[in-house]
């Protein structure tokens, strides 16, 4: 039986770790320039992306960091500085790379990982599976998971609309407010995995 509770749950929980209105300027800011198929194709790859690796994660979570002796704590301190240094990158403006590079990094990092699919998506996706109990919990908890993501797919796919109106002093203005965002993102990841290990400690 569909848990509506357990589906309501998850669903919030991820729309607030996920955040898709908070993705949306750092979205338009690393696809900025790109035709809209290409943009279009980078909102679908980086759903792909954060929903593979957060289905991998829900299934075979606890395995994986278990076998690499690697703890939540410095999940979340890793993605926090990968996110830092993308944040850099924005702040100073050096976003300037080869085509193919920048459709790879933008959909895999840091869309598709870790600011879709980050250590506290991760985590909180590997403890609703494992306190689902019954196919009902189940299913709704990857129904929540589907959910989220298809929010997320929708929320950039239509952001493009947002390019064609601010131009390109908009994107600029975008670009360095996401940096700033995302740097902000990214040190508070950091201090709560710090937190984290001390407390643990």
């Amino acid at each position: 039986m569909f848990d509506v509770a357990v589906f309501g749950s998850l669903f919030l929980t991820l729309f607030v770790i996920m955040d898709p209105p908070g993705i949306t300027p750092i979205f338009l800011a690393l696809t900025s320039g790109r035709p809209v198929k290409v943009q279009r194709r980078m909102a679908w790859q980086a759903v792909a992306v954060a929903f593979g690796v957060i289905t991998v994660f829900g299934i075979l979570g606890q395995q994986i960091l278990a076998y690499l002796h690697v703890s939540v704590p410095a999940l979340m301190i890793a993605g926090g500085l990968l996110l830092l240094l993308i944040a850099l990158d924005l702040l100073t403006g050096k976003t300037d790379e080869p085509k193919q590079t920048k459709d790879v990094n933008v959909a895999l990092v840091p869309l598709g990982m870790p600011l879709l699919a980050g250590p506290g998506a991760i985590v909180s996706v590997i403890l609703a599976v494992q306190h689902a109990d019954g196919a009902g919990a189940q299913i709704s908890v990857w129904a929540a998971i589907v959910a989220m993501h298809v929010v997320l797919w929708l929320t950039m796919r239509y952001s493009l609309l947002i390019i064609r109106v601010i131009k390109d002093g908009g994107v600029v203005l975008v670009t360095r407010l996401a940096g700033m965002m995302l740097s902000a993102i990214a040190v508070q990841q950091i201090i709560n995995g710090v937190t984290q290990v001390i407390q643990g400690a």
